[in-house]
């Protein structure tokens, strides 16, 4: 029976990319147990731990076999039927399977196969100690992490993310003597940079995190420091009167740049709150990472947080530094603020003539011409203020031109609305050029008001038709204009905002603003389709079937709202018993009338040329559903008209099993389609049902 020991392997290195630290954790660590599962390494999967700091990536594995178990290889020669001639003596082909092996004939088995009885030779292979794969496996976890770009230092060939110094791979208390990119293992790891500057022993691999912790100054692992920061933060916060905002983001790449956290507060002068606060804040998470404060009613207080890694016996000079690093970064802001107030929105407007949007569809100011004119037609079927929206539309894009948003992109919309406001345009036409730019991400808020709508609708369809329309879709994971994102914002302000609008109209008004399409038809087909293509990767992360989408797209809605009443009537209506039964019983129906040689429709049923019982009773009842879901469809309600079209499935399982449909007689074969195609028209009202059905039936 093989012995288990607890495996620490620790690769250290120069100070990795803080953005992408948690990234190489996790893929470190999966290659690692990929590694060993291929090398037929049992280990507790289950309690696998791994470590990241700025200057290394670590992993314990508990309970790794120190050596593989031995294996039976099996070797398959002919069949019985050719390794032996009609005397019962061993062929040449039998004879040179043996030999190929190095065995004597006698020593070959017969094994039963899927192809019959054959000759085979099996043997064992001996299983290798694990310290002579640990190596292999570590280098192999390496080479496989996602690292973009990988240097090389000194005289080695080596590749790497960072250069590598150290390296630690134990199996309990022993050390496994291997090399890893040049370097040999040693059983000494190295603590924090700047408070332990001798070599830390590490007597065995389960004392690795106390350790460092204790002798090296190092919090080993992320989450325990990323947890350590928070608290940190939140604590100093409150005590500022305020509360600290910590998002995900920031957080991993603070806890990415520090092996030990102290977090420390300080200020900056309070005439900056002048200052629009999102500008204060980008310069202070994204140039300096720090962390901001506000007060209860969500505005920015004159004070930071900065995690240092360094535990200063003067932490007031630590503060006073960060303070002086800061200032000249808000002093820039509010510059830039002061200076973009000097001109109005529709000065900065014609600055972006000189701005091309795309070779082919103009500058951005063209673009901005038909947002305007789109976004007044939308504003009127959605009921906003037209005449806010086709200026919001108009100066949506001056910010592009300012100060500000050159120097800090991520304010685009935001300036925008700040400048509006300040030049007295009106807080709809504000709101409007702040918010068009939402959702800018998965789960990000949608507009807020109907004008906003109108003008994000717009700007989203514009670049969908403009792009699509001179044929640079996207491909694979190539969209450089960010369609994917662009189309899934439009269904979500759509449908978060109830908006009943038909996208196909729209898509066909904004194909026509663009003089340079050849064919607007073709370019409205392909982007409406695109569209829809969008809405299945929304319910696939919302865990619907496939075939509900399908059985939907098959009626190709126009109205978005519309689409997405059908689905959840869809997906209703698969829960219940009945559906596999009225599925099938839709495509076999859908099959019939395919292949009918004449073309039958619901309206030639004729109620007088019912003979069997099965069919009158199938009659009448979809007669009485009729009366109730049709209405309902016409109100929008598909769910409760659909699962009320399941009280059928008992009349319908009649029908099929009593009622012989290509009767001899044709009117009485005529009518009997008719019915069926009456049947299929009721569920057709919802979904196309018959795409639910397995593909087997």
């Amino acid at each position: 029976m093989n012995t288990t020991a607890n495996c620490l392997i620790e690769i250290g290195t120069e100070e990795l990319p803080p953005t992408a630290l948690k990234a190489l954790s996790l893929a470190f660590e999966q290659g690692l147990i990929e590694g060993l599962k291929a090398h037929n390494l049992d280990f507790n999967a289950a309690n696998v731990k791994r470590f990241a700091t700025p200057r290394r990536l670590a992993v314990l594995i508990p309970e790794l076999d120190t050596q593989q178990a031995d294996q039976a290889v099996e070797k398959l020669g002919p069949a019985i039927a050719a390794a032996f001639d009609k005397e019962g003596k061993p062929t040449k082909a039998a004879m040179g399977f043996a030999k190929s092996n190095q065995v004597a004939f006698e020593q070959l088995q017969q094994v039963e196969t899927e192809k019959g009885l054959r000759l085979a030779f099996i043997s064992t292979k001996k299983g290798q100690p694990t310290s002579t794969l640990l190596a292999a496996i570590i280098t192999s976890a390496l080479d496989r992490l996602p690292i973009p770009k990988r240097m090389r230092w000194g005289a080695s060939r080596a590749e790497f993310v960072r250069p590598m110094h150290w390296l630690l791979v134990l199996l309990d208390e022993q050390l496994v003597n291997c090399q890893v990119m040049g370097i040999n293992a040693a059983q000494t790891t190295q603590g924090h940079r700047f408070h332990s500057a001798e070599a830390i022993f590490i007597d065995h691999a389960n004392h690795y995190e106390s350790l460092l912790s204790e002798q090296g100054s190092v919090v080993a692992c992320f989450e325990t420091r990323r947890k350590d920061i928070c608290e940190q933060v939140t604590a100093l916060g409150r005590e500022a009167g305020g509360t600290a905002v910590i998002e995900d983001d920031l957080l991993d790449e603070v806890t990415a740049l520090v092996e030990k956290p102290y977090a420390l507060i300080g200020g900056f002068d309070k005439e900056f709150l002048s200052v629009p606060q999102e500008a204060l804040i980008y310069s202070m998470s994204e140039h300096q990472k720090y962390f901001h404060i506000v007060d209860e009613k969500q505005q920015l207080i004159a004070n930071f947080i900065t995690v240092s890694n360094i535990d200063s016996a003067q932490p007031e000079a630590v503060i006073r530094g960060n303070e002086r690093v800061i200032r000249p970064r808000l002093a820039d802001a509010a510059f830039f603020f002061e200076t973009d107030k000097k001109y109005s929105l529709a000065q900065l407007r014609e600055r972006l003539k000189s701005i091309v949007f795309q070779k082919q569809l103009g500058t951005v100011f063209d673009k901005t011409e038909r947002i305007a004119s789109l976004s007044e037609g939308l504003a009127t079927a959605l009921g906003a203020d037209t005449s806010a929206a086709k200026q919001a539309g108009q100066l949506s894009k001056a910010d592009l031109a300012s100060d500000m948003v050159l120097e800090f992109d991520k304010m685009q919309g935001t300036a925008g609305g700040y400048y509006a406001s300040h030049e007295g345009l009106g807080e709809t036409v504000a709101n409007a050029i702040t918010e068009h730019y939402l959702p800018k991400y998965a789960g990000d808020k949608v507009p807020s008001s109907p004008t906003a709508c109108a003008v994000a609708l717009a700007d989203r369809l514009d670049t969908l038709t403009g792009i699509f329309g001179i044929g640079q879709m996207p491909s694979g994971s190539k969209d450089p204009f960010a369609l994917r994102r662009a189309s899934i914002g439009v269904l979500q302000i759509i449908l978060q905002n109830q908006l009943a609008i038909n996208i196909k109209e729209w898509i066909n008004k904004a194909c026509h603003l663009h003089a340079e399409l050849a064919d607007p038809l073709e370019t409205e087909e392909k982007v409406f389709s695109y569209l829809l293509d969008r809405f299945a990767a929304l319910y696939q992360d919302q865990g619907l079937a496939t075939e509900v989408f399908s059985a939907v797209k098959a009626k190709q809605p126009q109205q978005p709202l519309d689409f997405d009443a059908r689905v959840q009537a869809v997906a209703a209506f698969i829960k219940k018993p009945e559906s596999d039964s009225l599925a099938s019983a839709n495509k076999r129906v859908n099959n019939i009338l395919t292949k009918s040689e004449s073309t039958v429709e619901a309206k030639d049923f004729n109620s007088s040329l019912l003979v069997e019982p099965a069919e009158k009773t199938l009659s009448a009842a979809i007669e009485q559903q009729e009366k109730i879901v049709l209405p309902l469809f016409e109100q929008g309600n598909y769910r409760d008209g659909l699962l009320k079209l399941t009280e059928l499935s008992a009349a319908i399982d009649a029908f099929f099993d009593t009622v012989m449909v290509n009767a001899e007689d044709p009117a009485l074969k005529v009518n009997r389609l008719s019915l069926l195609a009456k049947l299929r028209a009721l569920f057709l009202h919802v979904a196309d049902i018959s795409l639910l059905a397995p593909s087997k039936s």
